[in-house]
């Protein structure tokens, strides 16, 4: 008899996200702990106003779980962007974190002084996605011009990392991203892929640690 696998790798998740949180925002054990006990105690004394405090506060609780858990991801979305801001790499980091439509090559172009540029493919088409100083933008025309060898014809996205006019926050690049109208059918976009793998990428280090699927909203 087989014995019955758990999913730890979920659990796992969890904990590095936790960790993560924890570590940019130490005060999130006890605020989740006064959230879920609040959010609890609502319930069970709404219960007593109705004379079932008992059939309320189990009612409720898997109630004050999600709302526990639903503070709990949106703080850990922004812990997460705040944990790798800053570091060489952030960029393709929250890039390869889009699950669905995208595939990054990071680092497709690289200065001495690190600047960067990453090139993501989709429906979208072709996103160039720079990280550095001013000279970042004379690099990404440079790539711009040497992807358009590759693929002649495919809209090409220029994106800038970081704080300031003319730039895309790191919190916002996926949206940025997620959000482009799709120009490609399923069918170019794989062709277009398969034209720029050739062209490959660097080896680098990309900062690593849970990163939400979609940038959470910030106010």
């Amino acid at each position: 008899m087989k014995k019955p696998k758990f999913k730890i790798p979920r659990f796992q998740t969890f904990r590095d996200a936790y960790s993560v949180t924890k570590s940019v925002k130490p005060w999130i054990g006890a605020a989740l702990i006064a959230i879920f006990l609040i959010s609890w105690m609502i319930g069970i004394g709404i219960g007593f106003a109705f004379g079932h405090p008992v059939y309320l506060g189990f009612v409720t609780l898997p109630v004050a779980v999600l709302v526990t858990m639903f503070f709990f991801t949106r703080v850990a979305g922004s812990a997460a962007y705040a944990s790798i801001e800053g570091q060489m790499g952030a960029g393709a980091s929250v890039l390869m974190a889009i699950r669905k439509g995208w595939t990054t090559t990071p680092a497709v172009a690289v200065a001495r002084n690190q600047d960067m540029v990453h090139r993501s493919v989709g429906r979208g088409g072709i996103v160039l996605t720079g990280e550095g100083g001013n000279g970042i933008r004379q690099m990404l025309q440079e790539e711009r011009k040497k992807t358009e060898r590759f693929a002649p014809g495919v809209p090409i996205i220029e994106i800038i990392v970081g704080e300031g006019e003319g730039r895309v926050e790191l919190r916002k690049l996926q949206k940025e991203v997620t959000k482009l109208k799709k120009k490609l059918s399923a069918h170019q976009m794989r062709e277009v892929r398969a034209r720029l793998k050739a062209v490959g990428g660097l080896s680098m280090p990309i900062p690593k640690g849970p990163m939400p699927t979609r940038a959470p909203k910030v106010r």
